[in-house]
Parts: C-alpha cells; sequence; structure tokens
C-alpha cells in the first residue's frame, strides 16, 4: 500500500518549481509567486480533502480497467512517444514485424499500414482482444517478454512501446528481443522516464497502482550492447510547454481521489509547468542487432 495526499502532491510541484528557480531558471517573482501560492495551498488544505491509502495491482488488472480508452487522444505520453516511434519505423526495410507488448495494437496497426507482415505479443487479454479488433488478419499470441512465443530470428523489426516500466530488469529481456530478431535486425523501444507509480481508476470507484521501475540509459546500454546491438539512435521526448493552461483556475470539488493528479494541476498551473518543462518524460531507443 502507498499513502497519497493531494497537498503532498501540490507542494512537491511547488518545490520542482522553486528548485528550477534555485538554479536559476526562474526570477524573483517567480519565486514569490510560488512561495504566496504554497501558504494559499495550506490554507486550502481541508477543501483540497484527505490522503487515501493506494493497494498495488498486477498488470492483468491495470490494462483490464485501461483496455477500453488506452489509446484514445489526450495520453500525454502516447501523444509524445507515438511521432518519434513512427518516424523511426518510416524509415526501416519492410519485412516481418513483432510487436511484443503490443497492448491495443497501435503500433501493430501502423506497421500493418506500412506493409509489414505482423505478430503482436501481450499478456492482458482485454488489451488483446481490442487488439484483435483492429487488425482480424493479423497474428496475435498470448505472451510475457522474458518468454515470447517466437521462435529464433524471425523478425526483422522489434517494437517494444511503454511497457519495460513493469519489468525488474532489463538484460533478460533484451536478450529475448536479439534471439527473435535476425542478424541486422531493428529494435525500438520506447518507455517512460518518470519515476512515479501508475495510478489508475478501477470498477466500483476503486483505484489501484502499478509498480513502476525507472530504467536509467545506462540500464539500457548495459543490457544491450553486451548482445550485439549497436545504438541508431536515441531522443528523449519532453511534454509540450505549457503541461497546463497557464491560467487554468482551480476546481470547486477536491479530486476524487489524490491519485487524479491531473485534475490536481489547475492548483498550480505555474508550479506544474515549470517542474515538467525541462525534465524527459520518455525515452525512444533504435538498436540494431550486428548483423
Amino acid at each position: 500500500m502507498i499513502y497519497q495526499h493531494p497537498l503532498a502532491y501540490l507542494l512537491g510541484m511547488e518545490g520542482t518549481a522553486l528548485l528550477r528557480a534555485f538554479a536559476g531558471a526562474h526570477d524573483r517573482d517567480f519565486t514569490e509567486a510560488r512561495l504566496s501560492e504554497i501558504r494559499a495551498l495550506l490554507d486550502s488544505a481541508d477543501h483540497l480533502g484527505d490522503g487515501a491509502w493506494t493497494r498495488p495491482i498486477t498488470a492483468a488488472e491495470g490494462y483490464r480497467a485501461w483496455a477500453g480508452f488506452y489509446d484514445q487522444p489526450g495520453n500525454g505520453l502516447i501523444d509524445a512517444e507515438q511521432p518519434v516511434v513512427r518516424k523511426i519505423l518510416d524509415g526501416l526495410p519492410r519485412g516481418r514485424a513483432l510487436d511484443a507488448a503490443c497492448g491495443t495494437g497501435r503500433h501493430a496497426q501502423y506497421l500493418a499500414s506500412l506493409g509489414y507482415r505482423v505478430i503482436g505479443v501481450d499478456g492482458s487479454p482485454d488489451m488483446l482482444a481490442v487488439a484483435k479488433a483492429k487488425l482480424p488478419d493479423a497474428e496475435f499470441r498470448d505472451g510475457d517478454l522474458h518468454h515470447l512465443p517466437v521462435p529464433d530470428q524471425q523478425a526483422d523489426v522489434v517494437v517494444c512501446a511503454l511497457a519495460l516500466e513493469h519489468v525488474l530488469g532489463l538484460a533478460p529481456v533484451m536478450a529475448e528481443f536479439a534471439r527473435v530478431l535476425r542478424p541486422g535486425g531493428h529494435l525500438v523501444i520506447s518507455n517512460s522516464r518518470t519515476d512515479r507509480p501508475l495510478v489508475m481508476a478501477l470498477p466500483g470507484g476503486e483505484f489501484g497502482y502499478l509498480p513502476h521501475r525507472l530504467h536509467l540509459t545506462g540500464d539500457y546500454l548495459a543490457a544491450a550492447l553486451p548482445l550485439g546491438f549497436e545504438v541508431r539512435g536515441c531522443e528523449e521526448p519532453r511534454l509540450p510547454y505549457p503541461a497546463i493552461d497557464p491560467d487554468a483556475t482551480p476546481p470547486s470539488a477536491p479530486p476524487a481521489h489524490p491519485s487524479d493528479i491531473w485534475s490536481l494541476w489547475p492548483w498550480c498551473p505555474a508550479a506544474v509547468n515549470a517542474a515538467y518543462r525541462d525534465d524527459p518524460i520518455l525515452i525512444v531507443w533504435h538498436f540494431q542487432l550486428r548483423g
């Protein structure tokens, strides 16, 4: 269980913004405005609501709740990730593609539109059902990233998008990618760079969180290079600036749950925009397996 409090989140945003100001990114007026806002937030603590305990959930639970709307417009992480991944895929030679942890099949669908023969693998039956409805002629298989249900050297391209944050160690998964790729094949990985747990609404009004592991840049290289992967590109997308309307007004009611951070952003839009302005929220890798 983790304990979450809306005021703690907002003060954290203010603190991050003040650290940026302390380092010279903002002026005196900005600093004084943040201090005044902190006083106002402390005075509004009762209106923000109480904290809550949030239980851990499995990936199957989480993605069951997400399957129906996971890749709809408005998901900031996907909006930042998808154009970068697609630009890489546009420049690769066509062949057989494996979408590992394919989810709802958003990348599988794009790969098929480019002329790839696609295999999708995922461990969530609910996400696979959405993917199969999008691409009834593609091949989808239930499977885990540690044991991909694909023979050796079957893929010219492997895509793994926004999934490795659920993996404890990268080395065994990267070894699986190397196993299923043909020599000279390409690996495209995207993953979150945030260090917060993924919290989601569940049926019945409950909230739960998926444990989230932040892999460092060196972790990817340490896992990939000994297997014969060579770096062809690396990008770290950021949220568009501003992340929220600077003139947003605080809502009249407290959030339904402290985990609903987007409903908290209007309480301190300037701090949120400052906190997110410089930090990447994603890392996107393009590797090629030596031939």
